[in-house]
């Protein structure tokens, strides 16, 4: 008797969420003020943001994951009123 295993491999996404730039980031503000005090100079500005990997199993097709991690970013990760986002999938 063979018995065979089969993985299920899963491709990543990558979702970074980011304030837009017209929004304030007070917590931004916050870091970059800290990294000051540090002793570092030259910092113009910070903007903090967020970010997620999802993973999804290759039953789908390049397509369909892209889709859906398209539609998961925009419906639950990001408020689009105030903020961006960018996916990259990473097979």
């Amino acid at each position: 008797m063979l018995l065979v295993t089969v993985y299920l491999l899963s491709m990543k996404a990558k979702v970074y969420v980011t304030l837009k730039p017209s929004v304030l980031d007070p917590q931004g503000k916050a870091i970059q003020h800290s990294v000051e005090l540090l002793g570092f100079q030259g910092i113009a500005d910070v903007r903090q943001g967020k970010y997620f990997e999802i993973a999804l199993d290759q039953s789908l097709d390049p397509k369909g994951v892209e889709e859906a991690a398209e539609r998961i970013a925009r419906e639950v990760l990001a408020n689009p009123v105030i903020e961006d986002y960018r996916v990259e999938i990473e097979e």
